[in-house]
């Protein structure tokens, strides 16, 4: 049984980004990769999607975008090809092709097993992220026969959906990406909106990304907010990777796409969505106002303000038996595959309860959920400080195991 001082599991961007931190402390470690480098940016990304956040803030501990288009957006293929160039530059301890079947405690540290071997060591971390899984809900076995169903995991081109209309389920980035590229495509699409984060692509004259980060609000940290739970549960941002193009309900509407509240049920065939609709979209509609109101103090001057959100005359029901509806993309969201883990950090939902990336059991770590440390910490520009951090305690908590005498496995 080999041993190791720190098994990292997964090799995305934060699993390469902590072990950048480690190497850099000397920190002896193996990455465990069930797929290859990157391996969700080649399998589960459809062809169009690119980046939401523009390349300067492609960041990585010890790597920055050097590239001729810092404004522009990385596509799936090329943040791939970047993460394994930095994989290969950190000289990165990866076995890929190495499922973990298993991770528990054992003496004072861990047993890591993989269907290539197993592995001990006194510290682990979990870096397999938050989008292993398409979240579908239960609802789905509802679905008519003859409806085709697919996540945006398994999309890639409107080509491969068959002819018909489309109803979309889920309103935030990747739904209202699929849905802006398969009206475009000429498809009929029907779009269930529930709660959302709406924002502009731009805001007076710069990308929204860009007055996030200089006004620091990305770096707002886990220990600051009033509700975390809440602060952690929010939808991604409703955008596009491309330069000044906001696709919100508005631009969606006006394109002809056909907007109903949130998908609430499928009874005999006929799906049912909620009546709410307006009052979900005032309120994005509000906290949009609110953040540019936060940027605008920061900045010292008022900006613009965005038209509020149009809401149409919306159906409450849609018989999916007569046949409007050929397939129905489930933009639900993701959820982390944990099922291997025998560690008793896990909630009533399989989440690991965690305060900022640390567990409850010692020496066992997290990183790649939503605001782990930083409102920023889903996105690839997160990863370096949460990673720094977390070495850091992780480090003090060998430094504390060596003055016990090391640690030991049964």
């Amino acid at each position: 049984m080999p041993n190791t001082t720190t098994v990292i599991v997964g090799a995305g961007h934060c699993g390469l980004a902590m072990s950048h931190c480690l190497a850099t402390r000397s920190i002896d470690h193996v990455v465990l990769e069930r797929g290859e480098i990157a391996n969700s940016w080649h399998t589960q990304r459809w062809d169009s999607l690119r980046l939401l956040t523009p390349n300067w803030m492609t960041r990585l501990p010890g790597y920055a975008y050097r590239g001729a288009d810092p404004d522009g957006y990385l596509g799936a293929e090329q943040v791939a090809a970047m993460l394994e160039e930095y994989a290969d530059v950190s000289a990165a301890p990866i076995l890929t092709g190495t499922t973990v079947t298993s991770v528990r405690a054992a003496g004072s540290g861990y047993v890591v097993r993989t269907d290539q071997g197993t592995w001990r060591a006194p510290t682990v971390v979990l870096a397999c992220g938050a989008a292993t899984m398409p979240a579908v809900p239960a609802l789905a076995c509802r679905v008519p026969p003859g409806i085709t169903s697919v996540t945006p995991a398994g999309y890639r081109s409107p080509s491969q959906l068959p002819p018909g209309g489309v109803l979309v389920v889920g309103a935030s980035a990747s739904g209202v990406q699929l849905a802006d590229e398969l009206h475009r495509s000429g498809r009929p699409v029907t779009l269930a909106v529930g709660e959302h984060v709406r924002m502009p692509r731009t805001y007076r004259g710069r990308d929204i990304l860009w007055w996030l980060d200089a006004a620091g609000v990305l770096d707002e940290r886990y220990d600051e907010v009033d509700d975390l739970v809440r602060a952690r549960k929010l939808p991604s941002m409703q955008l596009v990777g491309s330069p000044g193009r906001t696709v919100d309900l508005n631009a969606l509407t006006s394109a002809g796409v056909r907007l109903v509240g949130r998908l609430a049920g499928i009874e005999n065939g006929v799906a049912q969505f909620s009546g709410s609709l307006s009052n979900v979209c005032a309120l994005a509609d509000l906290k949009l106002g609110r953040l540019l109101d936060t940027i605008d103090t920061w900045a010292g001057a008022r900006g613009e303000r965005f038209a509020p959100t149009v809401v149409p005359t919306t159906p409450l029901t849609l018989d999916l038996r007569s046949r409007e509806i050929a397939t129905i993309v489930w933009a639900t969201g993701y959820r982390p595959d944990l099922a291997w883990l025998d560690v008793p950090v896990l909630d009533h939902r399989r989440r690991v309860v965690h305060d900022g990336g640390v567990t409850a059991c010692p020496g066992l770590y997290l990183i790649g959920m939503p605001f782990l440390r930083r409102r920023k910490s889903s996105l690839i520009d997160g990863a370096a400080k949460d990673a720094t951090e977390l070495t850091m305690h992780l480090a003090g908590h060998l430094d504390g195991l060596a003055g016990h005498h090391g640690w030991s496995a049964s």
